[in-house]
């Protein structure tokens, strides 16, 4: 049986942590996700999913995302059930994560991570070069010295 959930969205609000009563973390966090297509009124919609992940991940979500954060989320949909307050048995569906990538923040405006300009004139390259080392007259000095086979 297959049961896999890949999932990428950005954070409804900031993720909850606790630990349970032997130690261990667990994060909970909900991923506003865009459907693909544009409901009657031409609006595209979300779906808001609940995820959960424990152990070192779950810190490291707590202390790397926040609301608003594009993460991507692998993991298991699990049902659960449990009794409300009025008696009646309700569940439960979430995505337990087994590894949640930090994609952005919403700050970042989804840009990469290069490094900050240090001048208005020649920013760097994704490599961090001043110039591009390539760039040039495109001939190139090569003797069969030079190559490795």
């Amino acid at each position: 049986m297959i049961n896999r959930v890949v999932l990428v969205g950005r954070l409804t609000r900031d993720p909850e942590m606790r630990y349970t009563q032997s130690g261990i973390a667990v994060t909970r966090f909900t991923l506003a996700c865009d459907r693909p297509f544009s409901g009657q009124d031409g609006k595209r919609e979300a779906d808001f999913i609940d995820c959960v992940v424990w152990r070192k991940q779950a810190e490291n979500v707590s202390k790397y995302l926040s609301k608003g954060s594009m993460a991507g989320v692998d993991g298991r949909l699990q049902i659960s059930s449990y009794e409300g307050q009025d008696g009646q048995k309700r569940y439960r569906a979430e995505v337990v994560a087994d590894s949640v990538r930090f994609l952005s923040s919403k700050g970042d405006g989804g840009r990469d991570n290069a490094p900050p300009l240090k001048d208005d004139k020649a920013p760097p390259t994704r490599n961090g070069f001043a110039q591009d080392p390539f760039k040039g007259s495109g001939e190139i000095d090569l003797s069969d010295d030079d190559l490795p086979f």
